[in-house]
């Protein structure tokens, strides 16, 4: 569908869009190019990333994203993650949304539900009483969910890590099984809620997803303005 935008179309309410995908499925490069797109179309737009964003969950996210891969028990993990999502849904995310401030959030509570949940057999209705207990009844406006095969993602994640010389690789050390069982509850959380999920096949191009994602968004905000 050909939704056309005008800059009257930007308006309130702010929207909240998360990017969701397995290792090396391109959604931070993705959700820095929908900030930019909207930053660039006269939008008033924040870019965060979980887990962090705020101050104090930044300081968790080092926790979370270095050292052994078997560090933390899963129970253990999701109660980090809940404690750092706590705070970056208090003093950052949810303060933006009520200013009128659009939030792109690279990774959110899917993430959670699909590795902690999915990957590692935490509850689901465990993982449901931390989210209602901190972020409440709100859920994104629009969820991306970028899907690429385990062995593709991983092979990604490697390359850049090894470029980038960063030594956040915790999670990829778990191992190709843990990675299916965490594509796999992508894939049934998107089809729980086919309206707020928007599944691309992360193999394409970086343009043709750019595009896909964009063409969405035009759509999402067409359909706001209009009612």
């Amino acid at each position: 569908m050909n939704c056309a935008l005008n800059r009257s179309d930007i308006v309130q309410p702010a929207r909240f869009i998360t990017f969701e995908g397995g290792e090396g499925s391109g959604k931070t490069t993705q959700s820095k190019k929908l900030f930019a797109k909207l930053d660039e179309a006269g939008v008033n737009v924040m870019w965060t990333r979980e887990p962090g964003g705020s101050y104090g969950a930044e300081e968790i996210r080092s926790l979370l994203v270095k050292g052994e891969a078997n560090r933390w028990a899963p129970s253990t993990e999701a109660l980090l993650m809940f404690a750092a999502r706590d705070d970056h849904w208090k003093t950052w995310i949810e303060p933006a949304l009520l200013a009128g401030t659009w939030v792109i959030c690279d990774r959110f509570a899917d993430s959670s539900y699909a590795y902690q949940g999915y990957g590692k057999g935490v509850p689901l209705d465990f993982l449901n009483t931390l989210y209602y207990s901190t972020v409440g009844t709100v859920q994104p406006d629009r969820t991306y969910l970028f899907d690429v095969p385990v062995d593709i993602g991983l092979a990604r994640a490697h390359t850049r890590m090894h470029q980038d010389h960063t030594k956040e690789d915790r999670f990829e050390g778990l191992g190709s099984s843990f990675h299916e069982r965490v594509r796999t509850g992508f894939k049934a959380l998107a089809d729980a809620e086919p309206v707020r999920f928007c599944m691309l096949d992360a193999t394409q191009s970086i343009e043709i997803l750019e595009a896909q994602v964009w063409q969405d968004v035009k759509c999402l905000i067409s359909a706001t303005a209009h009612g």
